[in-house]
């Protein structure tokens, strides 16, 4: 779990009412690995003789690698146990991943300007720990406080505690942390924290909802629309 001295503290913004922490998921958030994790999914089931679909596609997307393994044996019969399965995909995405990662549009501007004005940005996601450091190197371990990946707390997504352990490290309030995500499931995960939510969807759509902002791209995520989210909050 990677950490800097920032993790432990807020930096005095002069306003103790207003945004503290911005925390963002990762896949398909920040990187677009969401067709890399497809890809490693829907070949290892080819090859095990079984094809995957949209549907599939829709219904894991997010979600913890053990659940999803879960689903992908169940709804296929393929014979093989979903530890080892999970395995098998995470070496394959890590295979993809050895080329590079490509940004999300809006991604680093985002994470350029929070730095800027002095705000902690947390990575919060549900891939493991060990896919997390390779993205890193795409994406830029500088640009956060730490990192907390799905294999480091007790439960992850959709359940809150990963952002609600971010939020806790940073000595901050769920209530005045943003959270960025892309698919349902971590929506649901940093709206059970207690955090505003602003969602990008990528593959799986999320319908808007009070204290949640649906967007079509970090693009349109700039300073004051995370301040005002907070705002409306606090």
């Amino acid at each position: 779990m990677t950490t800097s001295p920032t993790a432990t503290r807020i930096l005095d913004h002069g306003d103790d009412r207003g945004l503290q922490a911005v925390l963002l998921d990762m896949d398909g958030t920040l990187v677009d690995t969401e067709d890399f994790w497809w890809q490693a999914e829907a070949s290892l089931f080819a090859e095990l003789g079984h094809e995957l679909d949209e549907a599939d596609r829709a219904h894991v997307v997010g979600g913890p690698m053990a659940r999803v393994m879960e689903y992908l044996v169940a709804r296929t019969g393929a014979d093989i146990a979903p530890a080892d399965l999970g395995v098998l995909v995470n070496q394959r995405f890590v295979d993809l991943l050895a080329g590079g990662v490509p940004l999300m549009p809006g991604a680093e501007r985002l994470l350029n300007t929070l730095a800027a004005h002095g705000i902690p940005a947390a990575l919060v996601s549900a891939s493991h720990r060990h896919v997390i450091d390779i993205v890193l190197r795409s994406l830029g371990a500088h640009h956060f406080a730490f990192s907390i990946g799905g294999d480091e707390v007790p439960r992850t997504k959709p359940f809150p505690d990963p952002y609600l352990e971010a939020a806790r490290r940073l000595g901050a309030e769920p209530a005045r942390c943003v959270v960025v995500e892309d698919t349902p499931t971590g929506v649901r995960a940093g709206e059970a924290a207690g955090c505003p939510v602003i969602a990008v969807p990528s593959v799986a759509p999320v319908e808007p909802a009070p204290g949640r902002l649906v967007v079509s791209s970090l693009e349109q995520v700039d300073l004051d629309l995370l301040r005002s989210l907070v705002a409306s909050r606090v």
